[in-house]
């Protein structure tokens, strides 16, 4: 959290039977979020969502009011900068990694699935290929289908993420992953897993992605 501004105010008082004297108080000032990109300038609702610094082909501020009070403290307050997207990037798994090869911030990723069902996952480290599984409990899965759902580590294991060149997984645990990709970022697939003891997140265990983006915090 980023700390309150603050401000001094002098106030004087006069007496005819005292001395005159000064006392100096010190006021703390709201500290706001910027307003979101898509908001009015007269909805006061509209400040606390993030800014987007890239247009969303997904998010909507019905995704960003839930998604903003579940992310981690300490990426709150930062505006929203798209990393990777299909619309953008095309639909390549190793692209999406080049495009974080620099980045050492956590993501979040955002999919829109063929039935317009909208989920995804927050990752505490940005995707890339690894021999082992990298993450922090900071990690979750999320889904809009139907209802605005988060599903944190459970302390089972520490399976977060692990990338291959030919997919990227989340969440595991002895069978199958909670959230899965192929190397296309075509193919998806989506069971309830040890790790963060989920749901599946979208309608069905398998799932076409439609759109795809990953988002970090700037």
């Amino acid at each position: 959290m980023r700390p309150m501004q603050q401000s001094i105010k002098i106030l004087y008082y006069a007496n005819k039977s005292e001395e005159p004297f000064v006392e100096i108080v010190s006021v703390k000032q709201q500290n706001k979020r910027r307003p979101s990109v898509c908001s009015s300038a007269d909805s006061e609702s509209d400040d606390l969502l993030p800014v987007l610094t890239d247009h969303s082909q997904i998010l909507s501020e019905h995704h960003l009011e839930h998604l903003m009070n579940h992310i981690p403290a300490r990426t709150q307050g930062y505006s929203w900068k798209l990393v990777y997207s299909t619309a953008e990037h095309g639909t390549s798994l190793t692209t999406l990694y080049r495009q974080m090869r620099e980045l050492d911030r956590p993501v979040l990723m955002v999919i829109k699935d063929s039935d317009k069902q909208v989920f995804g996952a927050f990752s505490s480290d940005p995707f890339k290929v690894s021999s082992y599984c990298y993450g922090t409990g900071e990690t979750f899965l999320y889904s809009f289908s139907p209802e605005f759902q988060v599903f944190r580590w459970s302390g089972e294991n520490s399976y977060f993420v692990r990338g291959f060149l030919d997919s990227l997984q989340m969440g595991g645990g002895g069978g199958p992953f909670g959230l899965w990709l192929d190397s296309d970022l075509y193919r998806g697939s989506s069971y309830s897993c040890s790790t963060f003891c989920n749901r599946p997140l979208s309608l069905h265990h398998d799932f076409t992605v439609q759109d795809l983006e990953v988002w970090t915090f700037v």
